[in-house]
Order: C-alpha cells, then sequence, then structure tokens
C-alpha cells in the first residue's frame, strides 16, 4: 500500500474551512507548490488538512473562503508525511481533478482552533 486510501467517489463530508494560505517551498526561493487547507469536522471532533497542488490551485481557489462551511466531495485520503504535518490528525485530504467543493454557508461562527492543533501558530 502507497499510503492513500480508497474513498468511494460519492462520499461527501461538510467541514468548516478556518482557513487556508499559500504553500512555499523555501528550499526554492519561496516557490509556490499549492495551497493548504484547514478543515474542521465538527461530527468527529477532528481537524485534517487539505492540499491541492499548483497545478489545481487556481481551478480551487474560487472555492476556498476562510470561514464557510463547505461540502468535498471525491478527493484522495493519504497518511500525513511528519514533514508537513499541521494537525495531529494521521491523513490529510488531497484534492484530486475531480474534487468538487461547494460552499454551504458563509460567515460560520468561529471555533477556538489553538486545542485542536498540533502546533501554536499558523500564520497565512
Amino acid at each position: 500500500m502507497n499510503g492513500q486510501i480508497e474513498v468511494p467517489l460519492n462520499s461527501e463530508h461538510s467541514l468548516w474551512l478556518p482557513r487556508f494560505w499559500d504553500s512555499l517551498n523555501f528550499k526554492k526561493d519561496r516557490e509556490f507548490v499549492g495551497i493548504t487547507v484547514l478543515f474542521l469536522d465538527e461530527k468527529v471532533n477532528s481537524v485534517i488538512h487539505g492540499f491541492t497542488p499548483v497545478g489545481r490551485a487556481n481551478h480551487y481557489m474560487p472555492s476556498l473562503k476562510a470561514g464557510s462551511i463547505v461540502k468535498v466531495d471525491r478527493f484522495e485520503v493519504s497518511r500525513c508525511s511528519s514533514m508537513y504535518k499541521i494537525t495531529d490528525h494521521p491523513f490529510l485530504i488531497r484534492f484530486i481533478s475531480l474534487t468538487i467543493i461547494d460552499e454551504v454557508i458563509t460567515g460560520a461562527p468561529e471555533i477556538n482552533l489553538q486545542s485542536r492543533l498540533d502546533c501554536s501558530t499558523i500564520s497565512k
């Protein structure tokens, strides 16, 4: 197994999207490599991060609104490398060409993420 988990293509999850930011490669002069997203699934009281690579970033950027509730459908789940781990969740959501992100609610109530995050600060 290569660290990826099969997720049925008809699986759909509603998640709170508190924030997202550009992912940069500091070893290559801050080269843009994609977008990192934090998701909160209150049903299972879990924070998981998502990632879309540079090739899909422009496609998904209009769907990403900090503070919104979104439905995410058709995505890949992979084991999270400790090198890029930003939450205590062992997996991350990868946006693939089939991924659909639909906004459900804008301006969702703020939730204190500090107790749920692995690291003490996240800067945009």
